[in-house]
């Protein structure tokens, strides 16, 4: 069975934006200034898309190098296939 990368280090990350999630619920209950929370609401994306890019950088550079350091053609195809599929959705989001 394949080991998962340990990702541990992103939830520091992922509890502020958590935190900045609540916070933005606050200011939208409290009826605060339209561009503040659109502000801090770009600050969370900003957030999110700066985990993202560092699990994607670890898959990279684990699942993705371990499968090309491999002998199996077909695991080597199914890994460009997802990065492809991957890629797609990324750019769907933004």
């Amino acid at each position: 069975m394949k080991q998962h990368p340990d990702h541990t280090q992103n939830l520091v990350a992922l509890r502020r934006i958590e935190g900045q999630i609540r916070g933005i619920q606050k200011m939208v209950g409290n009826r605060q200034y339209c561009v503040d929370i659109l502000t801090q609401i770009q600050s969370a994306i900003g957030a999110l898309y700066s985990v993202e890019n560092k699990i994607f950088q670890k898959h990279l550079g684990g699942c993705v190098v371990s499968a090309f350091k491999g002998k199996s053609e077909m695991d080597k195809q199914r890994k460009i296939e997802e990065i492809m599929e991957l890629i797609a959705k990324l750019r769907k989001a933004a």
